[in-house]
């Protein structure tokens, strides 16, 4: 049986900075790739320093930078562009979220790359795509489920809009897309030789979220408004608070679910019901149908109300807080949360590698990088050939 990880071999640049293009190139390296983070010089990628730390290493830099080796360039210089290009050269991917037109600028475009190594394949990721009206536009998540339609269904309707979840969901998409994306040009390339550009716009993939949303405004001209944890397509299918004060998720989307909530609830009259009787009755009638399953929600505390779920099948389960999750004996089974040790901060926990393949499951070989330009020996020397003279002078003037 072959022991080698699946994109062994595979060497990705990653030239980018958070979040979604950096997360494409840990996908990547999480199922073997080798992956080079390139840095600005004295000074590091933004998410070094992001959000908490722990003796100096920021806690989101040590989650998106497992697998991957860092040197420092700078590619506003013409020395630092030609490394770049040397660089390219001996590799197969590069992933970047400069605004566009930024690289083209220092000389670094998709045109310009593809001349030192047709096979290069090219993420890009930016708030509005590399083409239209507002491609210089700047973007970020928030703006992009804003942007994409997201946001505006989010909350309740006499209320503001709210953020849907975490405001860099649209930057783990557009990542996968792009992990996704490298894939498919690579079995293209397989065939042909030949890379290709990937133009992701951040808001795009958040339009792959929106169900029916976009045809049944094109077919019949109705927009869809905010309706709180209510999801006018299936009833019941909210959020129901038990007697001990935490929350619960039913989702009942089939008639059949809703039998069986009705057997759970030893309220079996609700099946001949004509404000239960069907799907349609249901959603016309939902506060009815929601205020019953709320009030048989608050005779018990939750876990009886999901123990109850669970016999009769029904889908059910607990809204989790984060210590809930890392808590969870399923989530624990699964190694879905992992603890490493890093070289800094000791033991600490980590999403783990998805998707989970059974011949060929990705691994976390090295944690993040401490400093920035750690590997620039490595790479500048053993692979581009540079002698410890040329590295050195590189350093003293701060192209490197």
């Amino acid at each position: 049986m072959d022991q080698k990880m699946p994109l062994e071999g595979l060497r990705v640049i990653d030239m980018a900075s958070f979040l979604a293009a950096p997360f494409c190139a840990t996908i990547l390296g999480d199922f073997g790739a080798e992956v080079i983070k390139v840095e600005v010089p004295n000074q590091g990628d933004f998410a070094r320093n992001f959000g908490k730390k722990v003796e100096g290493q920021a806690l989101f830099w040590v989650s998106l930078s497992r697998n991957k080796k860092s040197i420092t360039c700078d590619l506003r210089k013409p020395e630092g562009q030609e490394l770049i290009k040397r660089l390219v050269s001996v590799s197969d991917v590069l992933t970047e979220n400069f605004r566009p037109g930024t690289l083209e600028k220092w000389n670094l475009g998709y045109e310009q790359l593809r001349e030192r190594n047709p096979g290069i394949i090219m993420v890009r990721i930016s708030g509005y795509g590399q083409t239209g009206p507002y491609r210089k536009k700047p973007g970020f998540g928030r703006i992009a489920a804003a942007f994409g339609g997201l946001t505006y269904i989010s909350g309740y309707a006499d209320r503001a809009p709210v953020n849907p979840g975490s405001p860099a969901v649209p930057d783990y998409l557009a990542g996968i897309m792009g992990a996704l994306g490298t894939l498919i040009a690579k079995a293209y390339r397989d065939r042909t030789g030949l890379g290709q550009m990937i133009d992701i716009a951040l808001y795009e993939p958040v339009l792959l979220m929106l169900d029916e949303m976009i045809p049944v405004y094109d077919k019949f001209g109705i927009v869809r408004e905010r309706g709180g944890p209510y999801v006018e397509l299936s009833v019941p299918h909210n959020h129901y608070q038990a007697k001990d004060g935490k929350w619960l998720a039913i989702a009942c989307n089939t008639e059949r679910m809703f039998e069986r909530l009705c057997e759970a609830m030893e309220m079996n009259e609700l099946v001949t019901d004509p404000r239960c009787k069907n799907m349609a009755s249901r959603i016309q009638n939902q506060k009815f149908v929601d205020g019953l399953v709320q009030d048989w929600v608050a005779k018990y505390p939750a876990s009886e109300v999901i123990k109850k779920l669970d016999s009769f099948e029904v889908p059910g389960g607990p809204i989790n807080s984060v210590k809930d999750i890392i808590e969870n004996e399923h989530v624990q089974y699964r190694d879905d949360i992992v603890e490493i040790t890093h070289p800094r901060i000791g033991k600490v926990k980590i999403p783990g590698i998805f998707p989970k393949l059974s011949l060929t499951p990705g691994s976390m070989r090295t944690t993040s990088s401490i400093n920035p330009g750690e590997n620039n020996q490595e790479i500048y020397s053993t692979l581009l050939g540079l002698s410890s003279e040329e590295i050195e002078d590189l350093k003293r003037r701060e192209i490197i």
